[in-house]
């Protein structure tokens, strides 16, 4: 009862059927029972999540509050909403929940003690809930005694917007208040919405307490070294830290403190689109009971087939770190020695992997460049070129150049090492070139960290300046070179131009940076010779 008052109290809830902290089994057999969910072979409940099988970044919005309204980046991804039509869905989803059931998951956003925020995750479907639980870190049983939350979620996906009627860009909404520490997502059920909305909070929060959000997973080895890895979904963050010689401190979302990093979360969200036993091990061994898969097709004897993209290539897994061997479950690790940059570079000109100066890290995570991958979101159905502030630029609300800062301020006072690594295309763009194959960017990351890297020369590519190394234990040497893997130099240089270009144009958003980082542009036309 003193749960319930607290949520009345707190004007969320009026009158409803509420269901706090269920099992694992219990949320369960809800969801077989009453939202289609079905079980696996491998015991992991998998549900589809119908029309939306990826983000919608152009129905988020951020309500325009006096209190953030000068601290927001505003574009088209961090769009306004006025108080008054925030006010206008609040009610509705208030109206909405009256005499439904209602799952709610009580835990915490932030492994650090000190950064820690308790969150409250209200469900209409229990399947979320789950996901809620795996997602976010769970309480220990004395934590939930008089359990006061500092941010609520409310997730009805079959609450919809009316466009005309709500000022809404369709029937879809996720829209955070900071001042009424609230997110409301109606409209959709795919459940990856509830995790970055929470991420999104804490990119805003932290970076006034002189902590680093990142959009990165994060490992460490056996001498206590740490790396992050940044990338945009599809880059490889998931796969290349699931390391089976180093433990996993998080998949996603980490802060960086003056004492180290922290994992905002207690699970892993896994991309599962050709997953395999042999590429994977950690991820395809950690889906079993408890996890949530989205939108992956079932075979007759209920087995995945996860090569099977018929609802989207973006098929997902969560589950909790617990599920991988190793893992910090504790969520804490120490001052990165290596950062790894992630990018899928369609264009193929990119190296597979070159050393960055702190100049050039803080160029390349302001520009963020990648291509966005099939299914990640909405209307996306192959490649495409985009440039996401800090490699995760939809989660990111301030200013790049506050997270710029205080990156570069942290590279230079540990003296961390930055490497970009290419795990898009080679010999050619897309549909021309192939992939980067694993197990070449598995050994120049594992070269990268181990320190190998440090030990050989390099050479300097003139167009976008980037130190590639002339070699790399269990690499070919040809592909190092991305210039000599194509069979026409001249197309090579003209995409490479193309490139620099879009790179030169995206940084021109950029008020108030220094000619140190403004020189880092690309050279367009530059013709010497690399090889």
């Amino acid at each position: 009862m003193n749960k319930v008052n607290n949520l009345i109290n707190s004007n969320i809830l009026s009158s409803s059927k509420l269901h706090f902290n269920l099992s694992i089994k219990d949320l369960i057999n809800i969801s077989i029972e009453k939202e289609g969910g079905k079980i696996a072979d491998n015991g992991a409940l998998c549900v589809n999540t119908g029309t939306y099988t990826g983000r919608s970044p152009n129905d988020r919005y951020i309500v325009d509050e006096p209190s953030v309204h000068n601290n927001i980046n505003w574009n088209k991804t961090n769009q306004p909403i006025s108080i008054e039509g925030f006010d206008k869905l609040y009610n509705k989803a208030m109206n909405y929940m009256k005499n439904k059931d209602l799952y709610i998951f009580e835990g915490f956003v932030g492994a650090d003690a000190v950064y820690k925020m308790p969150i409250r995750v209200i469900n209409e479907f229990a399947y979320q809930n789950l996901f809620a639980q795996q997602m976010f870190i769970k309480p220990k049983k004395e934590e939930l005694e008089g359990f006061s939350a500092e941010f609520t979620v409310i997730a009805l996906p079959n609450c919809l917007a009316v466009p005309e009627v709500d000022g809404t860009n369709s029937e879809v909404f996720i829209i955070i208040s900071f001042e009424k520490r609230v997110v409301l997502i109606g409209g959709t059920k795919y459940s990856g919405e509830i995790k970055k909305s929470m991420f999104t909070v804490m990119n805003y929060l932290l970076p006034f307490k002189n902590v680093l959000p990142m959009h990165c997973s994060a490992n460490v080895g056996e001498k206590g070294d740490v790396t992050l890895f940044f990338g945009l979904s599809g880059t490889g963050k998931t796969t290349l830290s699931a390391d089976n010689n180093r433990r996993l401190i998080g998949d996603d979302e980490h802060g960086w403190t003056e004492n180290g990093v922290f994992n905002f979360e207690g699970g892993c969200y896994a991309k599962t689109i050709n997953l395999s036993q042999e590429n994977e091990p950690q991820i395809w061994k950690a889906i079993k009971e408890g996890a949530v898969v989205e939108n992956v097709v079932l075979d007759d004897e209920g087995k995945p087939v996860y090569n099977d993209d018929r609802y989207t290539e973006n098929t997902r897994v969560a589950f909790p770190l617990e599920h991988i061997d190793g893992a910090i479950l504790e969520g804490n690790g120490g001052i990165p020695s290596t950062i790894i940059f992630l990018t899928a570079d369609a264009t193929g000109v990119l190296p597979p992997i070159s050393k960055l100066t702190k100049e050039q890290a803080m160029y390349h995570f302001m520009s963020g460049y990648t291509s966005k991958l099939a299914g990640t979101e909405r209307g996306i159905i192959e490649p495409t070129a985009t440039f996401s502030t800090c490699f995760g630029g939809p989660f990111m609300i301030l200013k790049p150049q506050i997270y710029a800062k205080l990156l570069g301020e942290k590279i230079d006072k540990y003296n961390t090492k930055v490497f970009l690594v290419n795990t898009g295309w080679t010999g050619g763009s897309y549909g021309k070139g192939i992939r980067m194959k694993l197990k070449y960017t598995r050994a120049m990351v594992r070269a990268a960290i181990d320190g190998e890297l440090d030990k050989v020369n390099y050479i300097t590519e003139p167009i976008f300046k980037l130190q590639i190394p002339t070699e790399c234990p269990e690499v070919p040497v040809a592909i190092l070179n991305p210039s000599n893997t194509w069979a026409d130099i001249s197309a090579y240089k003209k995409q490479a131009n193309v490139l620099a270009e879009g790179f030169n144009k995206n940084f021109q958003q950029f008020n108030g940076v220094s000619e140190d980082i403004k020189k880092i542009n690309p050279q367009i036309g530059a013709r010497e010779s690399i090889a």
